[in-house]
């Protein structure tokens, strides 16, 4: 039995995602499909709008096979570190290929330009060139590259491929990588049509517009009670109050510590907040990355002991994710979760503490699901 691999947050599952599984499912009928799936936080800088199990079941009711845990360590990074995670894991659990959306549609521009990154002497200094001229890390790199390879690719879901790809290169996997071309426009606000993006998706919700047309009918009864970032914001604002010294959190460089610190009492909410922070240097989804990490006590020390993959933590699977799992369980080098101990890897502890500081909010005692079965679907 062979694997596809999907990396995702499904933050939330939107039809856009179905799609992709419905494609995977017509081109790879005899695949499992498998999902590395961020658990409570989120790579840009985000909470789940709903918790992991939800959006866990609810990718198993739309087709999914198999949903494992990316741990917070590599789900809250930058795209080089949380592609290493999720290319890691679906590497070790043996999946032939991973497929993922990509405006380009094109695999070979992003395999050049991941080699680029990889193997040309001038692609670190040409960044560093147009970093000084004033622009942004991602528009440096951005520059550097089209300037390289002749290819402007400046897409979120081609920049993360590219991390994909870099990934598998550097490592010698044996994952193949594959596109599906994705149309809508990620940074969109605005609902369009059938298929739109998370972005979209999550501000309607926050605004109470219906996003019926948007999801699948199986997930609207899961929508309830959204969380958003901001709503932890007062919590982040007495952690950044309280802490005398900022800096031991991860991400938190270059003394913007004490900006952080004369800007708390500024701002009544997240998105001023983040208005009297962000600049050039400090770009949006950097700062809240960095809020990430300062809400969950997550420590520069943390983040250099968490470098590997020490296991993979099942969420839920249906029948033939079951199956799959049992072809490959004997040929895994890391230990497979299925519940958790009390004898717990200290990585997975750190996810454990994670949950509790999400379930701060609407407070559903989420930290116990932790110790619980996993979600199956179709095993009776």
């Amino acid at each position: 039995m062979k694997a596809i691999g999907i990396v995702a947050e499904y933050n939330p599952f939107h039809n856009g995602h179905l799609y992709q599984i419905e494609m995977i499912k017509k081109k790879y009928p005899d695949y499992a499909i498998v999902v590395v799936m961020s658990g409570h936080f989120m790579q840009r800088g985000d909470v789940s709008i709903i918790d992991k199990w939800k959006r866990c079941e609810i990718a198993l009711k739309n087709g999914v096979d198999l949903v494992v845990e990316l741990p917070y360590p590599f789900a809250t990074q930058s795209a080089d570190i949380f592609a290493y995670g999720a290319i890691t894991i679906l590497e070790k659990l043996k999946c032939e290929r991973v497929i993922f959306g990509s405006e380009s549609n094109s695999i070979d521009d992003l395999e050049l330009i991941a080699r680029t990154q990889l193997e040309n002497k001038d692609f670190d200094s040409l960044v560093h060139y147009y970093s000084k001229m004033g622009k942004n890390y991602p528009t440096a790199l951005s520059c550097a590259l089209e300037e390289l390879t002749g290819k402007k690719i400046d897409t979120p879901n081609d920049l993360l491929g590219i991390s994909y790809i870099k990934t598998i290169l550097k490592n010698h996997y044996q994952i193949i990588p594959e596109v599906l071309e994705r149309s809508n426009n990620y940074h969109s606000l605005d609902l369009d049509g059938t298929i739109s993006s998370a972005t979209a998706i999550r501000e309607a919700i926050k605004k109470g517009i219906s996003v019926k047309d948007q999801v699948p009918k199986n997930e609207i009864s899961y929508l309830k009670n959204p969380r958003f970032f901001d709503d932890y914001y007062r919590l982040l604002q007495y952690r950044i109050l309280s802490e005398e010294d900022l800096s031991i959190y991860h991400t938190v460089d270059e003394g913007i510590e004490s900006l952080l610190k004369s800007k708390i009492n500024d701002a009544d909410n997240l998105e001023d907040y983040i208005s009297l922070i962000k600049s050039k240097r400090y770009t949006y989804n950097k700062i809240t990355r960095m809020f990430v990490h300062i809400l969950c006590n997550f420590t520069k020390e943390q983040a250099k002991s968490f470098q590997n993959i020490t296991y993979i933590r099942i969420l839920g699977f249906q029948k033939a994710g079951k199956k799959y799992l049992n072809s490959i369980k004997k040929d895994l080098d890391v230990p497979l979760i299925s519940k958790i101990t009390r004898e717990k890897d200290e990585m997975l502890e750190f996810e454990i503490y994670a949950t509790g500081v999400y379930n701060l909010i609407n407070n559903e005692n989420l930290v116990k699901r932790e110790f619980e079965r996993i979600i199956t679907i179709g095993e009776k």
